[in-house]
């Protein structure tokens, strides 16, 4: 059975929202817990500001160990959690929550990775200026790898919609469960075109919008 496209339109609006409301929100929650693990990973790397074999040896381990998981294994593995903590696995709220787990273990490692890049004779420059572990890790490390992390953030905010999407095949709400109510167990070829092509509108934005702001702090 096709849908009615002169009714179907403002639930291809709504489906929109939806995606646009779990790409946002799961990219704040996910920064504020991947950045600070990607700078605890890198000081406490061996010979950083603040060693520790420890410190470093766990989080190594659990971001090596979750990364790998394809997305939609993760969702459904911890489904069990998202429901404890959510209270559902249905819709866009539930999706936001494994969204974020699985996306801050990536950010943490673009975190690190771009830290990584940094001359370490800034860093040792800082230090020879008496600078304190926060002032290097606020003041110089931050400040020296803002333009590339941003760039970073960019790459996971493309990813972010591909998680979404996969969110919504298993009643995660937005385009992903669109495209699979009506697209594919209606066998409408009409709306998978139409999901597809406003997932690629959506990843256009991000990548451009990334880059512009990338740009402005390259240039500083």
């Amino acid at each position: 059975m096709r849908v009615d496209w002169t009714t179907f339109w403002p639930r291809i609006v709504e489906a929109t929202g939806e995606t646009v409301v779990m790409v946002i929100f799961t990219l704040i929650f996910a920064t504020l817990i991947g950045v600070p693990m990607g700078i605890l990973l890198y000081v406490t790397r061996k010979g950083n500001i603040l060693e520790n074999k420890l410190v470093f040896s766990i989080l190594n381990i659990l971001i090596n160990t979750v990364r790998p998981i394809p997305f939609i294994i993760f969702l459904v593995a911890i489904s069990p959690l998202t429901r404890f903590v959510v209270g559902t696995t249905i819709g866009t709220a539930a999706a936001i929550f494994p969204m974020t787990l699985a996306a801050s273990f990536g950010i943490s490692r673009v975190v690190e990775n771009n830290l990584v890049s940094i001359d370490p004779g800034i860093i040792e420059a800082a230090k020879a200026m008496g600078a304190s572990p926060l002032q290097i890790i606020f003041g110089v490390l931050i400040r020296e790898a803002l333009g590339p992390l941003i760039l970073g953030l960019t790459f996971i905010t493309v990813a972010l919609i591909d998680f979404s999407a996969m969110a919504g095949t298993v009643g995660g709400g937005g385009l992903g469960n669109l495209a699979m109510t009506y697209g594919y167990a209606r066998f409408d070829t009409s709306v998978m075109i139409v999901t597809v092509i406003l997932l690629i509108i959506l990843v256009q934005i991000a990548q451009y919008l990334g880059n512009f702001i990338a740009r402005i702090f390259l240039r500083r």
